[in-house]
């Protein structure tokens, strides 16, 4: 019994490690398109809800070069912990813009047929900054 409980644990990471792999890979596919000015590649990781909400790749890259300009012109990108947050994959992820300033982002992700794809990003409070 207890090996199966071990094997269990080790597949259930095995999944755990892939999902986050898969995910990463998503984020950091769009972060990329964004810095090509790419913006029909990046929308194509955009959720069907995030699409409709936009309704064509031009919008949303003007979306994003005004109010995620870190997002479109990063200096470093590091990412850190994954969770899930009411039943979805929620990516935490750290940006430096090109002055140097450090912003936080929860990348919402869903799963679709294709894969994961972005259903939303948070732009999370400066470190420190009172309520």
């Amino acid at each position: 019994m207890r090996a199966f409980v071990v094997a269990g644990v080790v597949l259930w990471a095995g999944v755990a490690m892939a999902q986050e792999t898969e995910i990463r890979g998503v984020i950091e596919s769009q972060i990329t398109a964004f810095q090509a000015d790419d913006f029909a590649a990046a929308f194509t990781h955009a959720s069907p809800g995030i699409k409709g909400m936009f309704g064509s790749a031009e919008r949303f890259g003007a979306m994003v070069r005004q109010g995620y300009p870190m997002v479109h012109r990063p200096d470093e990108v590091r990412y850190l912990g994954l969770r899930t947050e009411s039943g979805r994959q929620v990516q935490r992820v750290m940006i430096r813009d090109a002055q140097g300033r450090v912003h936080f982002l929860d990348y919402e992700m869903i799963e679709a047929d294709g894969g994961w794809q972005i259903n939303g990003v948070r732009l999370l409070p400066p470190q420190g900054a009172g309520a």
